[in-house]
């Protein structure tokens, strides 16, 4: 078992992988957050292995976070667009097994 935690900066305007595809194990848990002030309102917004960000979740409001546990959660590629005025820390978690 292997776990991964990394703060990622992504600057204004960035599409970035945060999480990349596991090639030899297999994803258990993932968790991303977005470092800021609870009374912030960021445009940053999160998609599975879709950089044109044609589908994709938003990390704003008070939580600013997405979590995913199980066997059978996603293994691709994790994107984060960064369209606030801001740069913005992600904080980073995976587990693999």
């Amino acid at each position: 078992m292997v776990q991964t935690v990394k703060s990622v900066l992504v600057l204004i305007g960035e599409k970035k992988i945060v999480l990349e595809k596991p090639h030899a194990l297999h994803r258990i848990f993932f968790s991303l957050r977005v470092l800021a002030r609870l009374e912030a309102w960021l445009d940053v917004k999160m998609s599975f292995d879709d950089p044109l960000f044609l589908s994709w979740y938003s990390l704003n409001g008070p939580e600013k976070y997405f979590e995913a546990a199980g066997v059978d959660i996603f293994q691709g590629n994790i994107w984060i667009h960064n369209n606030s005025d801001l740069h913005v820390w992600i904080l980073v978690s995976e587990i693999l097994h």
